[in-house]
């Protein structure tokens, strides 16, 4: 084994490590409003289920530098955003919303998204995904970096899910149909692959 302390790593070599150990990791496409009414879009990896009473997602938001990246700021100050699950079908309009826009730019509109109005909250989904979820933030936390923060952590509380019909089968979700893909490192995604099963001790 070789073994690698992560204060001896530049945070560069340390972020390498991490994205091409813990794979695959699932991609929220998440947006968010601006003050001014601007609907933005982007994806991350840094997303996972957290809870299931209430049914809750934490989002971790790398910082540029020491400045909060627009989805961070957009959630933290409207308290509100909507996740969406990437799949085959969506995977190229949604990178394409990971590139660096103004905030009063549609990441949306440049990647010719469609919005769809939310039902429980203000922010806009996108009709494109199979899965979408209405979020209220319930908690925001500034992480890492030393002097200065390097990530927002978001919790955010679900609280309307939308699924296409042709996912949803007698309340659970045909991921055969869904067909979500991951991210792995560098300009690589995978989709799902063999499927085996273990049935758990008892």
């Amino acid at each position: 084994m070789i073994s690698i302390d992560p204060a001896s790593n530049s945070v560069k070599d340390n972020y390498k490590l991490l994205i091409g150990s813990i794979v695959p990791r699932p991609i929220a496409f998440v947006t968010t409003k601006t003050e001014k009414g601007t609907l933005n879009g982007a994806p991350f990896s840094y997303f996972n289920i957290i809870s299931a009473n209430p049914p809750m997602v934490s989002l971790a938001i790398q910082r540029i530098g020491e400045k909060q990246k627009d989805t961070a700021r957009n959630a933290i100050q409207l308290k509100e955003f909507v996740v969406h699950i990437v799949t085959e079908s969506n995977v190229e309009k949604v990178n394409e919303t990971a590139a660096l826009l103004p905030a009063e730019e549609s990441e949306i509109e440049l990647a010719g998204l469609t919005p769809v109005e939310s039902l429980k909250i203000s922010v806009p989904g996108v009709q494109e995904a199979g899965v979408r979820m209405e979020c209220v933030l319930e908690h925001a936390l500034e992480l890492g970096g030393g002097e200065a923060p390097s990530s927002d952590l978001l919790i955010g509380r679900i609280v309307l899910f939308h699924f296409d019909e042709q996912i949803y089968k007698e309340g659970k979700i045909d991921y055969s149909e869904l067909k979500a893909v991951s991210r792995l490192a560098g300009a690589d995604y995978a989709k799902i692959g063999e499927i085996f099963s273990l049935e758990r001790p008892k």
